[in-house]
């Protein structure tokens, strides 16, 4: 059975407490020690107080209205940064760079055939080089934290801690300052460099690297293979219009592979008048009938004598009535009465 110190400060035990019990939890409560952690940021940002904010921590607050000058004066003192000044350097010339750094750390032979495309230039910026200070202990070396203190011996951090890297010397100070002067000089001499872009939208190429080695695979949208074999024969033609087998020239007697009757009822242009059908039109009623070809058949609808042989063309379908009368349906209920 546990004491009336050991239970929980939840809400309905706290009320069901009475007399030296109630005392006991509440002397409990203020007595209870802090978190370590909480300790260790306190510590922590005990460094990073500066007295105007220990004053402005001890003066009594104000409106919002008397804060809100004060929180608008910094922003009005920064200053807007300069421009990133860059400069052209030939593309050639980076991957020398690149090729004699490989060669140095492991020892590699990159020669200029090798390299990727090397044409044009490339834009470089400029910009100091920052390296983080760290502090060891000069007892146990042992890199010290965010405290002063040496997280293994416990060793306050002293003059005797080394740095790294260690401080610069007054000549090295020197040497920086003639270098960044001499950068200064030169980004005031030449004007900065815009970078061109080209606001049109670009087409994306969609490939994949082969697994081989070899070339890689491009997307492409399918597309059907037209093959046409002779008529006479049945051998397929190979990228001329004579049939190898045969010597027959291709004609609209020789079929197609897919066929596109719709789009091509009198024949695929380019191909020679076949023997077997043929296609005319009547000059008189414009009536098109298909018979074998003979010269200057009549019509057969009004038996007229003149009807030219159609040639090889591309025809347009006409549109389905049912297709046509169920839109008209469908536009009539969408009428507002």
């Amino acid at each position: 059975m546990s004491s009336p110190a050991q239970e929980g400060p939840s809400v309905p035990k706290e009320k069901e407490k009475k007399g030296f019990g109630k005392v006991l939890l509440r002397m409990k409560t203020v007595l209870k020690k802090a978190d370590p952690s909480r300790r260790l940021s306190t510590l922590g940002s005990k460094s990073a107080t500066t007295p105007a904010a220990v004053a402005s921590s001890s003066k009594p607050m104000q409106p919002a209205d008397d804060a809100a000058p004060a929180a608008v004066a910094p922003a009005v003192t920064t200053e807007i940064p300069a421009a990133v000044e860059a400069t052209k350097i030939p593309r050639s010339q980076l991957f020398a760079e690149r090729a004699k750094k490989l060669g140095e750390m492991y020892g590699l032979e990159l020669k200029p055939s090798e390299w990727h495309s090397t044409e044009g230039h490339a834009l470089r910026v400029e910009k100091p080089i920052r390296m983080r200070v760290h502090r060891k202990c000069h007892l146990c070396s042992t890199s010290f934290g965010l405290g002063k203190e040496c997280p293994k011996c416990k060793h306050p951090r002293c003059k005797q801690c080394p740095r790294v890297p260690p401080k610069r010397t007054e000549a090295e100070k020197e040497e920086s300052r003639k270098k960044r002067a001499a950068v200064i000089k030169e980004r005031a001499e030449k004007a900065p460099i815009i970078p061109d872009w080209d606001p049109t939208p670009k087409t994306i190429v969609l490939k994949r690297p082969a697994k081989a080695g070899g070339q890689d695979l491009y997307y492409r949208k399918p597309r059907q293979r037209i093959r046409r074999n002779c008529c006479q024969c049945k051998a397929l033609f190979t990228g001329t219009k004579t049939c190898e087998g045969c010597q027959h020239i291709r004609c609209t007697d020789c079929p197609r592979d897919p066929p596109k009757k719709d789009k091509y009822p009198y024949g695929y242009p380019g191909d020679a008048p076949g023997e077997k059908v043929a296609h005319y039109q009547c000059a008189s009623c414009k009536h098109i009938f298909s018979i074998p070809p003979v010269n200057d058949p009549p019509c057969v609808k009004c038996s007229h004598d003149k009807c030219d042989r159609l040639a090889p063309r591309k025809v347009e379908p006409e549109p389905d009535p049912e297709i046509l009368r169920s839109i008209q349906i469908k536009l009539e209920s969408m009428k507002l009465k």
